[in-house]
């Protein structure tokens, strides 16, 4: 069965940076957050031995959501300067190792991760049958479903541990299944995209009605059906809910142009990367990539026989 890995570029390197303790390169550039999500790969490339892999970033433009809601992430602070200067030797970093690096403007990550999970579930990916992506953003356990094989490798604990989701974990974690968060969402809210929800509608109650409506939709096709004070409150906020609905959403059909053959030619242990990582100052990581990629090339050579 081919595996595909999709990397949530942005969101590995934001843990990444929060998670390792200040580092620089020897010309005093900061490179701790590089160091954190490299760690990472090593360790997940191990522990799900993929045939292809790809990466997705964030465009600086504002996306569809900034225009459709003006207040969406207002409140969170500006990148630091410490971690914005390390997007572009991340990137250096994926190219060193062969790996396919994919963003578009005007949408989020997510939405890149979304669309090419879905070309590989509609049999568009040259034979891959399973996506597994890695992130540190729970908003994507809303494309987990187990039919189509498709699951989240998350960090639980810094960068050391990482938990496999499927449909069970992320109920789990969520409250509801993983196709209901963005209804879940529209209806409590999310503080970290700053919008917030339906007023006086909490998870309990947000878990409730999901579950015996299975919908935003639904819901509010079953207003008269549902008791009077809480149906006050959808009521009052029903554009509001269909607009978060959107926003919570991850877009699928992003209009990518998408090479499934460069996402298998991915190769850790090669001059390239060994250079940049002189240029880092990764002398502990030289080691340990040389080492992954002696265990890779055996497996490969393995499956030959």
């Amino acid at each position: 069965m081919g595996k595909l890995v999709l990397i949530d570029g942005n969101a590995i390197l934001h843990r990444a940076f929060h998670a390792m303790p200040p580092l620089t390169t020897k010309s005093g550039e900061p490179i701790n957050a590089v160091y954190g999500l490299v760690s990472m790969f090593l360790r997940a490339i191990q522990d799900l031995v993929p045939d292809s892999i790809a990466v997705a970033f964030d465009e600086k433009e504002p996306t569809f959501r900034h225009k459709e809601f003006g207040k969406y992430q207002s409140q969170r602070p500006p990148t630091a300067d410490e971690l914005s200067s390390q997007f572009e030797k991340a990137r250096d970093f994926f190219k060193a190792v062969y790996v396919p690096i994919y963003s578009m403007p005007g949408f989020e990550a997510d939405d890149v991760i979304g669309t090419i999970a879905d070309h590989v579930v509609e049999g568009k990916g040259r034979g891959l049958k399973e996506v597994i992506i890695i992130t540190g953003d729970r908003d994507i356990l809303q494309l987990v479903d187990d039919k189509k094989n498709i699951k989240l490798y998350m960090p639980v604990a810094g960068l050391t541990n990482a938990k496999l989701y499927g449909e069970k974990e992320a109920k789990e974690r969520m409250g509801v299944p993983a196709d209901k968060i963005p209804d879940y969402k529209a209806l409590v809210g999310d503080p970290s995209d700053n919008y917030p929800g339906v007023a006086g509608i909490g998870p309990v109650t947000a878990e409730k009605l999901l579950e015996k409506y299975d919908s935003i939709d639904h819901i509010y096709a079953h207003l008269t059906d549902i008791e009077p004070n809480i149906r006050q409150k959808l009521v009052a906020k029903k554009d509001d809910a269909k607009l978060f609905h959107r926003l919570a959403t991850i877009v699928r059909d992003v209009p990518l142009e998408v090479n499934y053959k460069d996402m298998e030619n991915w190769k850790i242990d090669n001059p390239d990367v060994i250079k940049l990582f002189q240029e880092f100052g990764f002398k502990t990581l030289t080691e340990r990539i040389q080492k992954v990629g002696k265990e890779i090339e055996g497996r490969k050579q393995t499956t030959l026989f």
